[in-house]
């Protein structure tokens, strides 16, 4: 008896401790990613924790494909592993190797790795929550922190981190993504006091968004407002939400008809150089920047010129402000395909999921399945005014809906309830006839 256990050991550890360590491993990797403490604590700039943790992570997972259980990659994960060789590719026939190469293997890889472990490692609702929570919290209290210590001290709204959230366009278009999932954190809290924080919170987000001026951010807020209204308010016939919704938009107007330089920052996006939009011929600029990057895909179909190598090829050193567009002048159109492709395949998750007995059944699974629509739409939305392929959120997302997607079908839900649509012109059923009554009786 004692061999037949023998193959299912890895690291001197049982699967499922493996698949237990994975996870912490992973839990630790997603918080030094969002909450970045390095950026605070003197001294933990020198120390790669998220490698570390990564790595750990990444072990304990090959670890647990020795065993008969082992998880199985989703599609969508499968596609950034092409992707990933794709940009390896790139790299080899970059106008700047060594760039590239850097640019794929130490920035690149990270989000197809945590795509990988997240996609694979993530079993249950609660190991989800808890993942969620970490982002929800980390970039709310980013977005109330940075709109207290920083507004008033440049033009536009910094983020008080030096990483992913500094940048005001970052900041936004995280916080624009990020935002459906408070709102579900919110619905689905227990007492007023934690409805009140998550409130105080999303109030702060939608601040923030408005305080950095970006208009990428801006875009992405809509969409995500938009489908967490239809799907919470209209949808799931919460009053409270419709209700909100209403009076922040009530706000909104008049936070923006009283604000002369919001108000050509926004019509900067149409017209230009606006005065008083701060936009610097920033139109004009991103314009060019458009056309050089579908100049350098034209001119490089195969492998692009490189990753990380478009600003190489601009006149300020600067990105192409396209996801799209910068994938595929540096990666090639195969690139930029098998990217639309995963994130096709994140849609087609969320799509499939409302059909599962964990949809049906589960408050959270809801929840979630929505929120991670919304933020998949407000990401697909800003990211065609903003360069982040090398930002790891997209990847997370992608990831997270193949994990939920696996969640939401677990045979634990047992089987779909089949939906009995009401109409005033279909017939009751008979009721069924008790036995030992005469039938004038029933």
């Amino acid at each position: 008896m004692a061999t037949a256990t023998i193959p299912a050991l890895r690291f001197g550890q049982k699967p499922a401790e493996q698949s237990s360590l994975a996870y912490k491993a992973l839990w630790v990797f997603t918080f030094f990613y969002y909450y970045r403490p390095s950026d605070f604590i003197p001294g933990m700039e020198y120390i790669p924790m998220e490698k570390v943790t990564g790595g750990i992570a990444l072990l304990a997972l090959l670890a647990s494909l020795g065993n008969k259980n082992r998880p199985q990659i989703p599609t969508a994960v499968k596609v950034l592993m092409l992707l990933f060789a794709q940009m390896m590719l790139a790299s080899v026939f970059a106008v700047w190797i060594s760039g590239a190469l850097s640019q794929t293997i130490n920035v690149f890889s990270k989000g197809v790795i945590a795509a990988m472990l997240i996609g694979m490692i993530v079993s249950s609702i609660s190991q989800m929550r808890r993942l969620f929570f970490i982002q929800a919290t980390a970039v709310t209290m980013v977005a109330v922190v940075s709109v207290l210590l920083n507004h008033g001290k440049h033009d536009r709204l910094y983020g008080i981190q030096n990483g992913i959230l500094e940048n005001p366009n970052d900041l936004a278009i995280n916080i624009a993504i990020t935002f459906p999932l408070c709102v579900a954190f919110l619905l689905s809290s227990k007492g007023m006091f934690k409805k009140v924080l998550w409130s105080i919170g999303l109030i702060f987000m939608l601040y923030a968004v408005y305080a950095t001026l970006s208009r990428s951010g801006l875009i992405a807020m809509i969409m995500s407002g938009i489908i967490c209204f239809w799907a919470y308010g209209v949808r799931g016939k919460r009053v409270g939400i419709l209700v909100a919704t209403a009076l922040l938009a009530l706000v909104g107007v008049g936070v923006v008809a009283s604000s002369t330089t919001y108000r050509a920052r926004v019509a900067s996006l149409f017209l230009g150089n606006v005065e008083n939009s701060g936009d610097k011929g920033s139109l004009q600029t991103r314009g060019a920047l458009l056309k050089e990057s579908l100049v350098l895909t034209a001119t490089h179909p195969l492998f692009g010129v490189g990753p990380g190598c478009f600003p190489l090829f601009s006149d300020h050193w600067q990105v192409a402000h396209n996801t799209y567009t910068e994938f595929s002048a540096e990666g090639g159109i195969m690139a930029v395909s098998l990217f639309l492709l995963a994130l096709t395949g994140a849609f087609r998750n969320v799509k499939k999921l409302r059909t599962s007995a964990g949809y049906q059944k589960d408050q959270d699974v809801r929840l979630y399945t929505d929120a991670l629509w919304a933020s998949l739409a407000a990401y697909v939305s800003g990211a065609a005014f903003s360069s982040t392929e090398y930002n790891l959120f997209c990847y997370f997302i992608i990831a997270y809906t193949c994990a939920l997607y696996r969640i939401g079908f677990d045979p634990v839900y047992g089987e779909v309830e089949p939906e009995v649509k009401k109409s005033k012109w279909t017939r009751l059923p008979e009721r069924a006839a008790e036995p030992g009554k005469l039938a004038w009786t029933r």
